[in-house]
């Protein structure tokens, strides 16, 4: 018997200083069908390395253009991760 892992693929886009920590502003990424927000992050870290694990800590979510309040949402049939990190403006 053959045991399959269900994935979702994800795109995640990257703006301003996450986009510069990552060195892309959009990719996709395989995580297993009930991974959270939370795992997303932490694989996005992992991935890329220190700079953006640091960006990541300030950032806020859209999962398909709907803010993420709670990042133990799952991220299931979700297309879409925006990463946004703090903006400065007036």
């Amino acid at each position: 018997m053959t045991l399959t892992l269900e994935t979702r693929t994800l795109t995640v886009r990257y703006f301003a200083a996450a986009k510069a920590a990552a060195g892309t502003g959009e990719e996709t990424v395989e995580l297993p069908a009930c991974a959270t927000v939370a795992d997303a992050v932490a694989a996005l870290g992992t991935a890329h390395g220190p700079e953006l694990e640091r960006v990541l800590l300030r950032c806020s979510f859209l999962l398909d253009e709907v803010a993420v309040r709670d990042r133990s949402t799952v991220v299931g049939g979700a297309a879409t991760l925006d990463v946004l990190p703090p903006f400065a403006g007036g």
